[in-house]
């Protein structure tokens, strides 16, 4: 896509309210060799066809020997179906409302009583509590009297996990030569996320079984290894995206007052709207990836290949002029009006492997910012640093500073 406006189409030409292009555009680095997708409708092809299979996360070093024992995240075809249903009970609208929102209620009537009486704190690390609040009551972990200590562990996990895009030489040195010295620090780390949060869930979840994720491991036997990998999926999944689209989100709401005052005048439904397109501009993840099993077809390119690796550019995707309309690095709230696309774009992914969790996501973000910026006098004091993670070439962002009116 180019980066390129049509002033004839956009009356905004020249205008960019995007905030992490530039820096993400600066430290991607897709894997060596993969086919790069930046249109939308091709985006949409590659990820709806039966015909790949996941290509990042590291899905290379998954051993399929058991796949009933696999994150859903790594499988495909039926064996993905089945296990997705059977996790579909934890994000329906019913439970995201019955049990989600209490604890959202809960976390965000502690956070504001504590940002009052200080009148100064950081919001990126209150988004992180909500988001581990939430998470650990859909992975069945008993972790609420320091849910950030899991959040931090998870973190330190994937910060300490090789990049997925190491070349040859990188990967034979790490994983071979000195493997014992580069997987220590991760495999420290992994031995106490299981001794300290999953272990003590297991022994609960087997005396009184719930609707979460431990739960069904325990039902199904699973082993050690799945019951980590699983619950690093979710974890991370429902930790860190959340905390940073949350900051981003605040971030241009503190940049643009009018933004912030739409928002608080909207129903829910609008709010929702915004926190979309913000979204459509920022997302958190910016490359998916799958390799193809068979030739794939392409409304604005080359077929794909058999064996190719395809690489969809979530950004380029988001931004391509011809499904989003014109200005497309424009926020604009009305967009979703005018277009027929799904609001959310490419931002949760596509097709069989759409993110499960994005409805509970967005809710925690509504609810945290529709809380956060109704509080008299707030504001930012200090604008956030952006950070980039390889592991997930995601942005992330830190140390966002607010104050507010201290209560009496």
């Amino acid at each position: 896509m180019q980066e390129t406006i049509d002033a004839s189409t956009c009356p905004a030409a020249g205008r960019d309210d995007r905030k992490s292009a530039e820096f993400a555009r600066q430290h991607v680095s897709p894997f060596a060799g993969a086919r790069i997708i930046r249109s939308f409708a091709d985006a949409r092809e590659v990820l709806r066809s039966p015909n790949v299979r996941q290509g990042g996360g590291n899905s290379s070093e998954v051993v399929f020997d058991n796949p009933a024992h696999i994150s859903f995240f790594f499988l495909d075809g039926e064996p993905h179906r089945k296990r997705r249903a059977s996790v579909a009970a934890y994000f329906t609208p019913k439970a995201i409302i019955t049990r989600y929102h209490p604890i959202i209620n809960r976390t965000m009537a502690k956070l504001t009583a504590e940002l009052r009486a200080a009148g100064t704190g950081v919001l990126d690390e209150m988004a992180l509590e909500l988001a581990s609040n939430v998470t650990v009551e859909i992975l069945g972990i008993d972790d609420r009297n320091d849910p950030l200590a899991l959040a931090s562990l998870l973190h330190a996990i994937r910060r300490s996990s090789p990049r997925p895009n190491r070349g040859a030489l990188r990967r034979f040195l790490e994983d071979r030569l000195f493997g014992w010295h580069f997987r220590a620090p991760k495999d420290r780390l992994t031995r106490q996320f299981f001794d300290n949060h999953i272990t003590p869930a297991i022994e609960v979840r087997r005396r009184e079984p719930k609707d979460d994720v431990v739960s069904y491991m325990v039902q199904e036997g699973y082993s050690k290894a799945a019951m980590i990998m699983e619950c690093m999926t979710y974890g991370t999944a429902g930790v860190s995206t959340t905390r940073e689209f949350i900051g981003m989100a605040a971030w241009h709401m503190f940049d643009r007052p009018e933004l912030k005052q739409s928002f608080l005048d909207a129903d829910e439904d609008g709010q929702f709207a915004i926190l979309q397109e913000i979204l459509r501009l920022e997302p958190v993840s910016g490359m998916i990836y799958r390799r193809a099993e068979s030739a794939i077809p392409q409304a604005n390119d080359r077929p794909i290949e058999a064996g190719d690796l395809v690489g969809i550019d979530i950004r380029s995707a988001n931004q391509d002029e011809q499904t989003v309309g014109a200005c497309p690095f424009t926020f604009d709230a009305e967009r979703r009006a005018k277009t027929r696309n799904v609001a959310n774009y490419m931002t949760f992914g596509d097709g069989p492997h759409r993110c499960p969790g994005s409805q509970v996501a967005l809710h925690e973000g509504r609810m945290f910012l529709d809380s956060i910026m109704r509080l008299p006098g707030i504001r930012m004091a200090r604008k956030p640093e952006m950070l980039w993670n390889p592991n997930t070439q995601s942005y992330e962002i830190r140390g966002m500073t607010i104050h507010c009116d201290k209560s009496v």
